[in-house]
């Protein structure tokens, strides 16, 4: 028989957004506002952690969900944002990637539906189709990126096992009010389905009255799954380091998913993810907001309408009246004005592009003049 492959694999597509920031990078003087990655680099004394670990002698496997002391950590650190769980129901991950994919991958049979909030990062789509689940996209631009409780239910069938919701949100930087949480509950609940918290940037908001889904509805405990990362808050991305939390008997599942994969986390990064976690992040979540005005009153004097982002570093505006498709828009921006974006078909948001703030303020003023100019040049 002919030599094949996995289809759902073979049906994936490589990163639109790489694509995008490779194309940038090979274009010379090309400023990039594509990729999530804070410009500033790990904090000194989380980095200083990892030689004391070398000469620890921490080089051995660890345990397969992570240091007990880390999970304590992390466990602490939920307990003062208003979520309780024990240091056995957490799993230390790499990366929030690899908890969405090991909580997804223990969660979904084949046929079973993943409600996605659209827009949204296009990692949730392809784990969900390499698992052989069933998108269900939920449009959330006519509510200004809140959910519809209406909308949500039109969404939700017999085979609805899980959404995946985002707050603060990538691409938009919205983040999700009680209203909309609310809905969520209401649905999961009365449907049984998980409710699975991408929170990676639960840290980087600018509003003071922030709660999330998880701590809002503890009700809905043996339902919810928590991810977090250390990438976004505290410049880590390079590290992959995150984790997940759930109740114990669901958590004692994914683990084995989790075991089978990557079987644990570098051992010599978790006492550094220790100490970050004992890292104010307040300084940098502050210096996000300045940037995050400074993007909102130039895309004004542009004259493009976007929805203020209350959190993540993040603008996610409108260019449909251009007449170009938001891939197009953002080829000619690279080619004709230096300076590089990420198209909104890749998140659900045609007519839209992302633009990352995450970078240096010289380097995105610079690269918002040349946004502006490019701007001008289509009108």
């Amino acid at each position: 028989m002919p030599l094949s492959l996995n289809t759902a694999a073979q049906a994936l597509k490589p990163s639109g957004i790489r694509r995008f920031s490779n194309l940038a990078a090979r274009t010379p003087g090309c400023i990039s506002l594509t990729l999530g990655e804070p410009g500033e680099e790990t904090p000194a004394n989380i980095r200083a952690q990892v030689p004391a670990s070398l000469e620890a002698g921490k080089t051995h496997y660890p345990p397969n969900n992570g240091y007990p002391a880390l999970r304590e950590a992390i466990a602490h650190t939920m307990g003062e944002r208003g979520l309780s769980y024990a240091a056995d129901e957490v799993i230390v991950t790499n990366g929030a990637t690899e908890a969405l994919y090991s909580t997804l991958t223990t969660l979904l049979n084949p046929g079973d539906e993943v409600i996605i909030p659209k827009p949204a990062f296009l990692l949730y789509d392809s784990i969900v189709e390499l698992c052989r689940g069933t998108v269900v996209s939920l449009d959330t631009a006519p509510a200004s990126y809140q959910i519809d409780p209406e909308a949500l239910a039109a969404c939700v069938s017999k085979k609805t096992k899980a959404i995946v919701i985002c707050s603060p949100n990538n691409p938009t930087g919205c983040v999700l009010t009680r209203q909309s949480l609310d809905a969520v509950a209401r649905l999961a609940a009365e449907h049984d389905f998980y409710v699975i918290c991408d929170d990676v940037y639960d840290q980087l908001v600018y509003q003071d009255d922030y709660q999330g889904f998880a701590r809002l509805h503890p009700e809905l405990r043996d339902r919810t799954i928590v991810v977090n990362s250390f990438s976004k808050p505290y410049a880590m991305t390079g590290w992959r380091l995150g984790w997940l939390a759930a109740d114990a008997q669901l958590v004692a599942q994914i683990a084995k998913v989790h075991q089978f994969a990557v079987s644990c986390v570098v051992a010599f990064t978790q006492d550094a993810a220790v100490e970050a976690l004992t890292t104010d992040v307040s300084a940098m979540r502050e210096s996000y907001r300045a940037r995050r005005d400074l993007t909102l009153g130039r895309l004004g004097e542009m004259g493009l309408s976007v929805v203020e982002p209350e959190g993540a570093f993040y603008a996610f505006p409108d260019v449909s009246e251009f007449g170009l498709s938001s891939e197009e828009y953002c080829e000619r921006a690279i080619t004709e004005s230096g300076v590089a974006l990420v198209p909104g078909v890749f998140f659900g948001g045609e007519g839209h592009v992302r633009i990352s703030y995450a970078t240096s303020e010289d380097k995105l003023r610079a690269g918002l003049d040349r946004l502006a100019s490019f701007v001008d040049s289509l009108r």
